[in-house]
């Protein structure tokens, strides 16, 4: 296994981590809020979340994963890259922008449906990295 190989797996593991904490801890406790507190502290956590580092890990593991596909690992990169990256970038960030115009009202549908999708790139990134280590 080749060193890039080896930083695609780490961090479509760790991106798996992140987003298991989301559904498994930070989604059912911002649940149990009332919706304008909730809605606040989930606007607060996608300013948050934007930071070099994160960026950094999350968008550099999209070139990795695009060499990964060009060495031969086709199906563990492009889980990472439509999985993670491309979901994010069309389904949950759009959602976070609505979640920033709109009022709490559509604090109950964002949370199911945005949960629901973070259950997917969760999936995505922990069958990226399991394939990437089997060398596909």
């Amino acid at each position: 296994m080749g060193i890039i190989t080896l930083i695609a797996v780490a961090v479509s593991g760790l991106m798996a981590g992140v987003f298991f904490a989301f559904s498994t801890a930070v989604m059912p406790g911002l649940a149990d809020l009332p919706a304008e507190y909730a809605r606040g502290a989930m606007r607060r956590i996608n300013v948050r979340i934007q930071n070099p580092l994160f960026l950094l890990v999350f968008s550099g593991n999209v070139v990795l994963c695009g060499i990964e596909v060009f060495t031969g690992r086709i199906v563990g990169g492009l889980l990472y890259i439509v999985g993670c990256f491309v979901l994010t970038m069309f389904v949950n960030v759009p959602m976070n922008n609505r979640l920033e115009r709109t009022d709490d009202a559509y604090w109950p549908e964002y949370l199911r449906k945005w949960t629901l999708w973070n259950h997917v790139r969760a999936v995505a990134c922990l069958g990226s990295t399991v394939i990437l280590l089997l060398g596909f």
